[in-house]
């Protein structure tokens, strides 16, 4: 029994309309065909179904039931022997009976199961089911039979057995190939098969076979030879693989060729195809298919499956058919065929040929038409009619012409150009054809809108945006605005957004912008028949963002190399950046010089110049637009400069005063952001007026202001010249100008500053005393000339004193100033550097001694004096120091003589015993000091007592 899955009502085989009234073995369910008791006679053949309805009738494809089967061979008689000599090629053959379907052969050689392997020697034809061999061997002697195989059935069935004998007249002798089987001279290959070419040849000695295109393409991978090489098999044929292929048998004696064409060929398969259609009546059909196929295909058309010829107004060409003025006669379903001998292909339309009066159920027009001033307003008008309606337009009663703003096409729209209020009113279409007329009506409303156009505004100024509508007083409106896709919320943000102009105006007022109110505005505007929106682009420009990521790239001791992104240009393009720097010795950032000096908008590096070395330092960058300086970036990682020689001489050169046989020397210090490095320190150079050589001291304290020389040889009140430089571990830096200093006068006291008086030819008394309540306390000094200054000796240490000044002269004095009160200072400590321990090794000198702890009656230690005294030079160079070790540079050639005193605020302190060093040795060190040399150092302490006082020209 077979089932063929195709509908229809009606079935036909080879052509002819199956009678299924008259037949038991063959009916029809749900418009499959069923077939009992199959009978391959009655069976075999084309079938296909013819499905109509209603509409028309439409063909399947076809369909072919074909029957498998193999016969059994002829009477089993004896084949006759195949006699040949050895050497010789031989082809037995198997002459197969009647079939249907693929066979496949075999040869057993004398009995089962042993069957002819294939070789080089032998082969098996599949084509033709002979079997080859190609030189007959004495073992090849034997009976062959002949099996067949049916692949479909499944059935088998054997020959009678063919004896091979050899003859007794001796062997062959050797000959060229002779091809025995080849393929036909053409051989047609359907697209995606598997193609076999089989050639095989007699000849001995035995030939190769090998194989080729003539095109000299080579073979891809795809193509395999088996069988060696007596098959040549093509998987996939496609429309490349088409060509010539040659065959080549070859052996010693020569050879021989065979060639053929395989060619491509393809059923129809379809490229363009036709779909359903609805045309009104009198309306032109046209329809078009395409196929493809090896080759070309042909077409045909059928209505309702029957053929469709030229005639009238019909037209076919190829795959077009064309109806001219279609009637209701031509509806149905139609079918376009695509055939060549490959095969067969059917597309499917229906044809619905449409006649009806106009109606307007589907598309009316909108009962409320919405338009805005100034705008072009379109108008459809669109009824369901066959043939098509023709249509025209009504405003009230009056028919519409088209004229400069009217427009009337043809598929019934309506278009009104720049609309005004005079537009409004009740609109009506009218349809009409052939079988009837239809209208539909709407009324249009117009509106105006004010609208809020884009703007540029700065940062802190305000700024109304418009939004305002004009409509029918009837309608209801409100007004909305969002912000960037949010709704603004006026009570919520009332220090920027707020309403204005009533109840009958949107408008929008924005007070004070800041950057984030830049974006988009949006206003809605609901009626009760519509919803407008209006929008626009607010740009707000302000100064620049902060520049971001500044870092120091290079740095020297007064260059530093800077880099930085910019920041946001807020709507304003950068037009430049200033630098800013800070230290730890700085109030706050300030600007610095760069190279380039101005920097523009583009730029993102560079120089800062006149840095000091030896700084730490921290940069920003300010950018600049149209619209101001904006705020600055965050600072860079803290970098220090690198250090360098001084470049800045202590200023202030000065000094005078002090006591006995002491030059007091004093500048301002070198603030710490000039000093250039570390070991920073004072070099200190003085000598008598008109003398040439300069006696130097070192201090290594930055902070030191003073420096007192002591000598007894010292004249008093003895003009010097006194200059000061600065050092650190770099070098040394330049000195001040030089200063004339006096030294000290007789007597010894303190100097009191007088300043802002010069008094000429005048006798000045200087009256103070411990208490005030105590008038036998006071003490008085008298000074005549013109001086500013006076020594006021005989004072007791750490003790408060009351002076006051008055001038006096033979007459008594006159009247006293204000008194001032101040404290003498605490002497110095009493008590020596002790443990004094020296190490020479080379030239170097390393000194260490014990603190010096001042008692709580003495001023605390503040540093050490070293004095050093070189022998050949006489010479004395003071070093001032806030350690307790020193290491000092000694000349190999001179005797030295070294003394540590304790510094405090009251003078120096009680001097250490002096170490002797006589000429250097390698590696000597020593501890103590040596007794006092005739030349050994005189520089003792002494307590320094006395007050400030100054005098006013109010006296």
């Amino acid at each position: 029994m077979a089932l063929l899955e195709l509908s229809g009502s009606k079935w036909s085989l080879n052509g002819t309309l199956i009678d299924l009234g008259g037949d038991y073995r063959r009916h029809m369910s749900g418009g499959n065909l069923i077939i009992n008791r199959l009978d391959r006679d009655q069976d075999t053949g084309i079938y296909q179904c013819t499905a109509f309805n209603t509409w028309g009738s439409v063909l399947s494809r076809r369909g072919s039931l074909q029957f498998a089967y193999l016969d059994n061979f002829k009477a089993q008689t004896t084949r006759s022997a195949v006699n040949v000599r050895e050497g010789q090629g031989v082809v037995l053959l198997c002459g197969p009976p009647m079939h249907s379907g693929e066979l496949i052969f075999a040869w057993i050689f004398n009995e089962y199961p042993h069957f002819v392997q294939q070789d080089s020697r032998r082969f098996i034809s599949q084509e033709t089911g002979s079997l080859y061999i190609a030189k007959v061997e004495p073992s090849d002697v034997g009976n062959y039979t002949c099996v067949v195989n049916n692949s479909i059935t499944k059935g088998k069935v054997l020959s009678s057995p063919t004896p091979l004998v050899l003859r007794n007249d001796g062997a062959m002798g050797e000959y060229e190939p002779k091809i025995e089987v080849h393929f036909p001279e053409t051989v047609p290959a359907a697209k995606g098969s598997t193609v076999k070419l089989e050639c095989f040849a007699l000849g001995n000695p035995v030939p190769e076979i090998s194989w080729r295109r003539t095109s000299g393409v080579p073979f891809p991978s795809k193509v395999k030879m088996k069988n060696s090489n007596a098959v040549l098999e093509i998987s996939n044929f496609q429309q490349e693989d088409t060509g010539t292929y040659e065959c080549m048998a070859e052996n010693s004696r020569g050879k021989n060729a065979a060639r053929g064409r395989i060619s491509f060929h393809a059923k129809p398969h379809w490229l363009q195809t036709m779909i359903d259609g609805a045309l009104s009546i009198e309306e032109n059909l046209f329809w078009e298919c395409k196929a493809n196929g090896k080759p070309k295909p042909s077409y045909s058309w059928l209505k309702n499956g029957n053929n469709l010829i030229t005639e009238g107004r019909v037209q076919i060409e190829n795959g077009a058919l064309s109806i001219a003025a279609l009637n209701l006669s031509d509806a149905g379903m139609y079918q376009c065929v695509a055939e060549n001998k490959h095969g067969i292909i059917y597309s499917s339309a229906e044809l619905m040929v449409l006649a009806s009066p106009p109606s307007f159920s589907k598309n009316p027009l909108k009962a409320l038409l919405k338009a805005r001033s100034g705008t072009e307003v379109a108008l459809e008008c669109k009824p369901q009619a066959s043939p098509r309606a023709i249509s025209l337009w009504k405003k009230g009663n009056d028919i519409l012409q088209r004229n400069e703003r009217i427009s009337l096409y043809p598929n019934g729209t309506l278009k009104i150009a720049n609309v005004t209020r005079r537009d409004a009113g009740s609109y009506t279409c009218i349809a009409k054809n052939q079988f009837g007329t239809a209208s539909t009506t709407g009324k249009l409303l117009i509106t105006g809108v004010v609208r809020p156009t884009n703007m540029e505004i700065i940062v802190g100024e305000s700024i109304v945006l418009p939004c305002q509508i004009t409509s029918d007083p009837a309608l209801d409106v409100s007004f909305s605005w969002a912000f960037n896709g949010q709704l603004i919320d006026f009570h919520g943000d009332i220090d920027h957004f707020d309403r204005v102009g009533g109840s009958v105006t949107g408008d929008l007022m924005i007070r004070n912008i800041q950057l984030n109110h830049g974006g988009k505005y949006v206003c809605v505007i609901n009626t009760d028949v519509e919803t407008l929106s209006a929008s626009a682009i607010l740009v707000v420009k302000g100064p620049p963002g902060p520049p971001d990521a500044v870092a120091v790239e290079e740095i020297t001791d007064s260059t530093a190399q800077l880099s930085w992104s910019p920041g946001r240009d807020n709507g304003s393009p950068i037009t430049g950046y200033i630098i800013q720097a800070r230290t730890p010795f700085t109030v706050g950032w300030q600007a610095v010089d760069t190279v380039p000096e101005v920097i523009n908008g583009n730029t993102l590096t560079a120089t800062v110049v006149g840095l000091n070395a030896w700084v730490e330092y921290e940069f920003r960058v300010v950018a600049r637009n149209g619209v101001g300086v904006g705020e600055p970036s965050p600072a860079s990682a803290k970098t220090r400069t690198e250090d360098a020689m001084p470049d800045t001489a202590p200023t202030d050169v000065g000094g005078g005063g002090g006591t006995k046989s002491e030059l007091v020397i004093t500048w301002e210090p070198v603030p710490e952001e000039l000093q250039n490095g570390e070991g920073f320190g004072y070099i200190i150079a003085f000598r008598p007026l008109g003398a040439v050589t300069w006696t130097r001291a070192v201090i290594s304290t930055p902070g030191v202001a003073q420096y007192i020389f002591r000598n007894d040889t010292i004249p008093p009140f003895s003009p010097f010249h006194v200059k000061v430089g600065a050092y650190n571990n770099r070098g040394e830096g330049p000195f001040s100008s030089i200063a004339t200093v006096f030294s000290a006068e007789e007597g010894n006291g303190k100097i009191f500053s007088l300043f802002s008086l010069h008094l000429k030819k005048n006798k000045i008394q200087v009256v103070y005393w411990e208490d005030d309540t105590k008038p036998d306390t006071v003490g008085k000094v008298r000074i005549s000339g013109n001086y500013s200054a006076v020594n006021v000796t005989g004072l007791k240490a750490n003790t408060q004193y009351y002076l006051a000044v008055c001038a006096f002269n033979t007459a008594g004095t006159g009247p006293q100033s204000t008194p001032i009160n101040a404290t003498t200072k605490k002497p110095p400590p009493s008590q020596p550097p002790l443990n004094v321990e020296w190490t020479l090794i080379g030239s170097l000198l390393t000194l260490h001694w014990d603190p010096v702890a001042a008692m709580e009656t003495e001023a605390e230690v503040i540093g050490y004096l070293v004095l050093l005294r070189r022998h050949r030079y006489n010479d004395i160079n003071n070093i001032v120091t806030n350690k307790t070790t020193m290491e000092l540079t000694l000349s190999p050639d001179d005797n030295y003589l070294i003394q540590i005193k304790a510094l405090s605020e009251g003078g120096e302190g009680v001097g250490s015993e002096p170490i002797h060093i006589q000429k250097l040795s390698m590696g000597a060190r020593g501890s103590g000091a040596s007794r006092f040399s005739p030349w050994s150092l005189t520089h003792f302490p002494a307590v320094l007592i006395g007050a400030l006082v100054v005098l006013s020209p109010s006296w």
